[in-house]
């Protein structure tokens, strides 16, 4: 079996008789399974199935984009993730240096050329231009230079923190993983968000991914589960 008719390619957006066409196309043109999926619908993983995930920017709000990526970083998702529709280069970096994107799609691109880099991800290739590739190279390299500064006036505490948070961790998980109280956390968190001057945790947590790399791994199912109860 080919590996285009072993993948889904899944387009992450609201359904319309535009999604219906460009579904159809590629359809014809791959040979493969295309559906459309909610931004926040879960799907199962499948050892056998590559599913093609394509992140709708019109439609799929950051997020939503986060519950994707933490699907696709689960054992055994099968998993490629791509944005589509995007306006140009620079959102294609700012949404590549905080999501493990492996593929962008622009508004300008043709059905072809669409087809062309749907294809390259189904062979578990990237499709990105050189040019998006030279300034992710860049970012990054300013990152590992930028992880040996302080980091705007953060403790070691507050760091510990923002990395937990960078997980998707409740406050009542950092409580437990930190040995400390709720209450702590939240006084934390507001000096946390006072310093980096932003507003809610979506925004910490973007800068958390352009500013600390990678954050680590989620805390484990059980200790979640003692956490909650």
């Amino acid at each position: 079996m080919d590996k285009e008719a072993s993948a889904i390619v899944l387009l992450v957006t609201e359904m319309n008789p535009q999604s219906e066409l460009f579904m159809q196309y590629v359809r014809d043109k791959l040979g493969c399974e295309v559906a459309t999926v909610a931004p926040r619908e879960t799907v199962g993983s499948d050892d056998d199935i590559h599913r093609v995930v394509l992140l709708d920017a019109d439609h799929v709000n950051e997020k939503d984009m986060y519950h994707w990526e933490e699907l696709a970083a689960a054992d055994n998702a099968g998993l490629t993730l791509a944005a589509f529709n995007l306006v140009d280069e620079n959102q294609a970096l700012s949404l590549a240096t905080t999501f493990r994107l492996q593929g962008v799609f622009y508004r300008r691109d043709s059905l072809a050329l669409i087809c062309k880099g749907i294809a390259k991800l189904i062979s578990e290739e990237l499709w990105m231009s050189r040019t998006l590739m030279t300034r992710l190279i860049r970012f990054y390299r300013r990152q590992q230079v930028n992880a040996y500064r302080p980091a705007n006036g953060l403790t070691q505490r507050e760091l510990e923190i923002l990395k937990l948070l960078g997980t998707g961790a409740s406050n009542t998980d950092i409580a437990n993983q930190l040995f400390v109280s709720e209450h702590t956390v939240k006084s934390h968190l507001y000096n946390i968000f006072r310093k980096l001057k932003v507003r809610n945790r979506i925004q910490a947590m973007n800068w958390v991914r352009q500013n600390l790399g990678s954050a680590p791994a989620p805390l484990p199912r059980q200790a979640r589960q003692h956490s909650d109860a």
